[in-house]
């Protein structure tokens, strides 16, 4: 991932980094958490080498995990560096936000002391961001304190990692990743310990009978002093699922008090979006990421997890639930999501966002069909849906199961007269005299050219429609809907607004737009769609002369 220009970061990397996390949060145990940990280093992040250092309840740190290199693994898995050795490294070098780089100029004053290490010679670096092998990067991990803040937790041990496969300092988007992934890593190891604490009570309540008023006391401190939100709620029945108890973290998270709590069920806090992913989820050791929502009317991401409270004579009665905030990663994923989907300069959505926005409109079929498809969905007096329906597979030719094809055929159009035909249109949009200014006023005010032409272009379309900037000075339109004269009313619109002077570095500069107008339908391709509305461009273009394709 570090190899990756932050604005164009992979989504196949996304992908592994999330699934990463997913991992940690879905270990059996605490050794399996630990070891997770480790190796999602080394699978995720970039890094050759990876250790996981875990405060003990002496205060000093045990070497609980590696990954990378079984002969080092072998060398300090289970040695202990003292409490003061670490708060030693931990206020040296330089400080990436809450990570601690120290370079291998300052690092031999530790070569001596007990921390457990591995330790590798080389070269002088050859260049400023080179890696040397005695350099040393650590995250601290941190408990979650109040509202999910790290920096208020206490110190549960430290992720070291070493050798970045590119050879180089972790840069900016490195330093984030990895912070993030110890925030995530420090979360993922509370729960473990807190799984395992609330496993052994629920033994303890059952197999012990004779201490069952211990064995309450302890669950109800477990329950009440988490640091996560917990519920208790009904299982079976007319009343499944209906909220029992709650501890002061749910109800502090969702601003609602345990009395008012009691009233609810959670199909009834969770967002409507997310109800079939409740409803989907199982009632023994299940789990699901939604939103529930909060007293003010908004709405939390928490990771939900569920647990059986068994009863020795009469089986299953309850369900322990665990409610975890993941706000901030959620909102770290959509920024993440966001910025490999869309244009950095303009904000627009890129290529990629464009044809899968475009191919999602359209099926693959062997003979188009003549009219629109009303979807069973409308039929049945709901609203029909323009995706392609799981019961129809259009690349393969599998012809659809009527109860699951929800899709609605885009067809375009008939001849070059408006025939009252409502499509899909596609606008291609090309500057004129673009290429003058960047030459004659430098890019800054080509940038900005293009920036200001983006927002003249989204203000001048409906809600819904798309406009994404294709590369370059090209701009592309999808607007629904539409039939051939409306579609060239708004070209028309849309050059109007374009050819209005724009401030660009201090002065006024003007450019043209010629616009060519394709339709979208079954049958075709996303990349004929915008070949045939690129083709259409530039026949408008050579149809007027120069000195009208720009005005100033």
């Amino acid at each position: 991932m570090e190899t990756e220009s932050e604005p164009y970061v992979r989504l196949a990397s996304l992908r592994q980094l999330h699934q990463v996390m997913a991992d940690m949060n879905t270990a059996r145990s605490l050794a399996d958490t630990l070891q997770t940990v480790a190796e999602g280093v080394v699978a995720a992040l970039g890094y050759e080498l990876a250790c996981v250092n875990l405060v003990r309840p002496d205060g000093d740190l045990v070497v609980a995990a590696f990954a990378g290199n079984p002969a080092a693994e072998a060398l300090i898995t289970g040695r202990v560096g003292s409490r003061d050795s670490w708060e030693r490294r931990l206020g040296m070098g330089e400080h990436w936000g809450d990570l601690v780089f120290i370079p291998h100029t300052e690092g031999w004053v530790l070569d001596d002391d007990d921390v457990p290490q591995w330790y590798t010679d080389g070269p002088a670096p050859r260049f400023e961001d080179e890696w040397h092998p005695a350099d040393r990067l650590f995250a601290p991990m941190y408990a979650p304190g109040p509202q999910g803040n790290a920096a208020c937790g206490e110190l549960i041990g430290v992720l070291s990692v070493d050798r970045p496969r590119n050879g180089r300092r972790p840069g900016a988007w490195g330093r984030e990743a990895l912070q993030m992934y110890a925030f995530q890593a420090a979360i993922a190891i509370s729960n473990a310990r807190l799984r395992a604490n609330m496993q052994r009570a629920l033994v303890r309540l059952e197999r012990e009978q004779q201490a069952l008023r211990a064995s309450e006391e302890s669950f109800r401190q477990a329950f009440e002093y988490a640091p996560s939100g917990m519920a208790i709620a009904e299982m079976g029945g007319d009343q499944h699922g209906r909220i029992l108890r709650t501890n002061d973290a749910l109800c502090r998270l969702l601003g609602r008090p345990a009395s008012a709590m009691r009233r609810y069920s959670f199909s009834d806090l969770v967002h409507p979006e997310d109800i079939g992913t409740l409803l989907r989820t199982s009632a023994e050791g299940g789990r699901a990421e939604l939103r529930l929502g909060r007293r003010d009317g908004t709405y939390v991401w928490v990771s939900l997890r569920n647990s059986v409270v068994a009863d020795a004579a009469d089986g299953p009665r309850f369900l322990l639930t665990h409610v975890e905030d993941i706000e901030e990663r959620k909102r770290r994923e959509l920024q993440l999501a966001h910025r490999a989907s869309h244009d950095s300069l303009t904000g627009l959505p890129n290529s990629a966002e464009l044809r899968s926005r475009l191919s999602a409109r359209l099926c693959q079929r062997a003979t188009p069909q003549p009219a629109v498809a009303e979807s069973h969905d409308a039929a049945y007096g709901h609203p029909a849906f323009d995706v392609v329906g799981p019961g129809f597979d259009f690349r393969q030719g599998v012809e659809p199961y009527d109860a699951y094809d929800h899709h609605v055929h885009t067809v375009a159009p008939d001849g070059d007269h408006d025939d009252g035909t409502k499509g899909l249109a596609v606008l291609f949009c090309d500057l004129d005299g673009f290429k003058s200014i960047n030459d004659r006023f430098g890019h800054n005010a080509g940038d900005a050219v293009l920036i200001e032409v983006a927002r003249r272009l989204s203000n001048g379309v409906r809600d819904g429609d798309t406009v994404a900037r294709l590369g370059g000075d090209e701009f592309v339109i999808l607007a629904d809907g539409l039939g051939r004269a409306d579609a060239q009313d708004l070209a028309v619109r849309l050059r109007n607004e374009i050819i209005q002077p724009i401030r660009a570095e201090g002065r006024a500069v003007r450019v043209g737009a010629s616009f060519g107008i394709g339709w979208a339908h079954c049958g075709m391709t996303a990349d004929e769609v915008l070949k045939s509305a690129d083709e259409r461009m530039y026949v408008e273009k050579r149809s007027r002369p120069k000195q009208h394709r720009r005005a100033g």
